[in-house]
């Protein structure tokens, strides 16, 4: 390694988590190493002629953020759709659509997103007719903010074939009115699919997430080229936010291919993972396709290795299932997507063939029986170091809480999703938890303190990819009521789930995730000292400078 860094960053307030508490103001990268960290006095004299200086100002330095749960092409995409967050009624709803719908006259579908359930009126769901006054002459779809319900209105579901119904898988609902048509309300990737495909993408931004599939028919290459371009953008926007990897967790070929180009054009400018999604109606063989994506993407920038499963969908609609009835919908415990027997079996062949495994797992009975899973791999192959993890985990039992570190499970959360974070209302007393299951409920605090690995992310574009936002979540919060419990976490440890931890959870922590030499040079340059900021204020703070594999991906230092 050369002598002479092509980067040294200086007057910097180094947050190295390389296990040491010497005092560090800068560190100095050469090629795509750090080759380098310590005092400025004692590193600034390797600069060379060509040396790029940056000055830190004070600001923290950290290894670059890796937001370990996002759905990429989708997050990418949306940025161009209609944003809904925080709208309501249908005046303002009519005035948003109608403004967005008159700028875009050859769109196929009008699609908004982060719309709340009760966009409307509290305590409704939108129905296709409210839809219609709204957008009457063309499809119009609005996307719920945890993606899992779609609302569309009579002219969408007609070109989706789906306005009196359809065969869906089981976990998906087209929800049906008294006279025998769709109301409007679509719950879960299989009732809302063919609606996504009306889009101007035709679908194939979610279609890792609805199917895990390719394009049927593939992609023209216009197409692909026009995709390659939404998901630069979408790499883009986070590279401004301090973000050098990302862990996708919907996935297909068709990403891979798009990701692995952009690689080989030098355009790509973080580290992408990207899983085999294994539906429910999947036969097991289809695992076959995770191995080949393991074999055929490996580089430093673009991989694989991991197999994503649902095992429910969300409290908001009744959908995550649970131990007991929901409060205010007594008839259901939400639903189950795996059967038992099938989950089980998928876990044994997929830990068999040494592939990590995340399962999206919201309820206290999704989470148990995930865990079940987990455990049956372990008695049929054999304890290994397979960091297989839970998504989400927003109620755990209490019997299940020492599970999660027992069997070696990784916890994978999202501090914006809670109440808490102050994104999202709390639920309604009564409706959706009990008070047993709200003292429960985003137990990041027990589920750290039991032992359990921890690590943190957005979940975008559920939430905005801005890392800081969830950060502040986690370490400052919003204050609820009893029977909540305070889940607030330390600003180091916080920062080392979305940077040591998540390097750690897929593997790689002998080379990403610190600040150390000979460690990929992967950082984030902040606006200001992080350890230093009020935890109110923390939400406001910035990544000034990016830097992957070397090279400065956002800002110009």
């Amino acid at each position: 390694m050369s002598s002479t860094p092509d980067i040294l960053i200086l007057n910097g307030s180094l947050c190295t988590f390389n296990g040491t508490t010497t005092p560090a103001d800068a560190l100095a990268i050469t090629g795509n190493r750090i080759s380098a960290v310590g005092r400025a006095t004692d590193l600034r004299g390797l600069a060379g002629p060509a040396t790029r200086i940056l000055d830190a100002a004070g600001g923290t330095v950290l290894p670059g953020f890796i937001d370990s749960h996002v759905h990429l092409f989708g997050g990418a995409a949306e940025l161009d759709m209609l944003d809904l967050m925080g709208l309501r009624g249908l005046d303002r709803l009519t005035d948003a659509v109608r403004a967005y719908a008159a700028g875009r006259p050859d769109d196929s579908l009008i699609m908004g997103v982060a719309a709340h359930y009760d966009i409307l009126a509290p305590g409704e769901a939108a129905t296709r007719h409210d839809l219609d006054k709204v957008l009457p002459d063309r499809p119009l779809a609005l996307m719920t903010s945890d993606h899992h319900t779609v609302f569309a209105n009579t002219a969408a579901l007609e070109q989706a074939g789906i306005l009196h119904g359809g065969s869906v898988p089981e976990g998906s609902e087209i929800v049906m009115g008294p006279d025998g048509t769709a109301t409007g309300q679509l719950n879960e990737t299989g009732a809302f699919g063919p609606v996504l495909k009306l889009s101007v993408l035709g679908g194939r931004d979610l279609l890792g997430y609805v199917t895990g599939a390719d394009p049927e028919p593939p992609a023209s290459a216009e197409e692909r080229a026009h995709d390659k371009e939404v998901i630069l953008r979408g790499l883009k926007h986070c590279a401004t936010h301090g973000i050098t990897g990302l862990h996708n967790m919907d996935g297909n070929f068709y990403q891979l291919e798009l990701l692995s180009e952009l690689e080989q054009e030098g355009r790509l400018p973080m580290r992408v993972q990207v899983p085999m999604h294994l539906k429910n109606y999947d036969p097991l063989d289809r695992l076959n396709e995770a191995d080949e994506m393991r074999r055929r993407f490996n580089s430093d920038k673009v991989y694989s290795g991991r197999v994503k499963m649902f095992m429910d969908g969300v409290l908001d609609s009744y959908t995550a299932f649970m131990l007991a009835p929901y409060p205010g919908n007594p008839d259901t415990i939400g639903d189950a997507v795996f059967d038992p027997d099938h989950f089980n079996a998928a876990c044994i062949r997929a830990d068999a063939m040494g592939l990590q495994i995340s399962v999206h797992a919201i309820g206290d009975a999704a989470v148990r029986r995930t865990l079940d899973g987990y455990e049956a791999a372990q008695k049929a192959n054999g304890v290994r170091d397979s960091r297989h993890r839970i998504e989400h985990i927003e109620v755990i039992d209490p019997a299940d809480l020492p599970r999660v570190a027992a069997l070696g499970v990784v916890a994978s959360l999202q501090p914006m999703h809670s109440p808490a974070g102050g994104l999202f209302d709390p639920y309604p007393p009564g409706d959706i938890l009990t008070a047993d299951q709200i003292s429960q409920a985003f137990a990041w605090r027990a589920l750290r303190d039991s032992g359990a690995r921890i690590c943190f992310s957005t979940d975008w574009p559920v939430v905005p990819v801005d890392v800081m936002p969830s950060v502040a979540a986690a370490v400052h919060g919003t204050p609820l009521p009893s029977p909540w419990q305070d889940n607030r976490q330390g600003l180091r440890e916080t920062l080392a789930s979305y940077t040591y931890d998540n390097a750690w959870v897929e593997f790689s922590e002998d080379r990403k995730g610190m600040l150390k030499e000979g460690y990929l040079a992967d950082i984030a340059i902040m606006d200001r000292d992080l350890f230093d900021t009020p935890t109110e204020e923390l939400a406001q703070a910035q990544a000034v400078t990016t830097i992957c594999d070397g090279e400065i991906t956002f800002g110009e230092g």
